[in-house]
């Protein structure tokens, strides 16, 4: 393609792209107060979190009538707004395959074929560890509140602003997606020939060390559940990509020893084959009028 069939290309992948998130988004702002069978609302899934703070602890008044917990409304578009808002990243999580496959169709053709098969696979792990680091963080919200609302004894009403809430749920979520995506970084940096298993098994405690260092200033909450809960995860994922690495290495190392490359010294020629080919052992190249044209 040329310059300008390259922006094309891209504008119309882009276009398709926001299409699968506008149609996520308007799915998830539905969802937000139906019920989708078995599948709560997504208005209530938000809220569980919250409704887990003992009655007494809460303003009175945020439980309903029907034993449904509310959160506190402060403007008049904040109700609209956070639908929207939860709406939209749960519709970009729904539809993520449609939109990841327009980045995905965009790019593809500048790379081999090895290089498209590595590059699916790491997409692929790359969203189920983001899924899981978001999951991973929803169940540790509950925990997470109860312990901050639990401070400062009976001094304090708990009534949160549906804003500051959502927000905080949603950051976390984001941060431990993220975060969970880490690992899959130090396997890719070993594939490319980056890092190796010997330099990865001498940073282990440093890593740890880092890891640990990380969590603390990644959570909002800065509470002892969600800082120990991601701390914890991303030293299990890490010591998985450096086994990963280490399986990696030896059977690149098994490779060179089997073509003659292990013990080969540095100051000797790689044994290549060096004598040039005949020119009339080339299969004929065949020109067309639409290559002349």
């Amino acid at each position: 393609m040329t310059l300008i069939e390259h922006i094309y290309e891209f504008r119309r992948r882009l276009g398709y792209a926001l299409l699968a998130l506008l149609a996520g988004g308007i799915f998830g702002f539905i969802w937000f107060q139906t019920r989708l069978g078995p599948i709560e609302s997504l208005g209530q899934l938000m809220n569980s979190p919250y409704c887990g703070i003992p009655a007494d602890r809460l303003l009175p008044g945020t439980i309903g009538p029907d034993g449904s917990c509310r959160l506190l409304q402060t403007a008049p578009f904040e109700g609209i707004m956070i639908q929207l808002k939860v709406g939209l990243a749960a519709g970009a999580v729904v539809t993520s395959p449609l939109w990841l496959y327009q980045i995905w169709a965009f790019i593809a053709p500048g790379l081999y074929s090895k290089e498209r098969r590595y590059a699916l696979t790491f997409v692929g792990f790359a969203s189920i560890l983001f899924a899981g680091g978001a999951l991973l963080a929803y169940l540790l919200v509950p925990h997470a509140f109860q312990m901050l609302m639990n401070f400062g004894g009976d001094f304090f009403t708990t009534a949160l602003t549906a804003d500051k809430y959502i927000s905080f749920v949603l950051s976390l979520l984001v941060i431990f997606g993220v975060s969970f995506e880490l690992p899959l970084l130090v396997v890719m940096l070993n594939f490319a020939g980056v890092l190796k298993y010997a330099q990865l098994k001498k940073w282990r405690r440093g890593i740890i060390f880092l890891l640990f260092v990380f969590a603390a200033f990644a959570t909002p909450g800065s509470d002892p559940f969600s800082m120990i809960g991601l701390a914890g995860a991303l030293t299990v994922l890490f010591e998985i990509a450096i086994q990963i690495a280490r399986v990696h290495d030896r059977r690149k190392e098994a490779k060179r020893v089997d073509e003659g490359w292990a013990d080969l010294p540095d100051d000797q020629p790689a044994p290549f084959q060096y004598e040039p080919s005949r020119v009339d052992d080339q299969p004929a190249a065949t020109t067309s009028t639409d290559d002349i044209t």
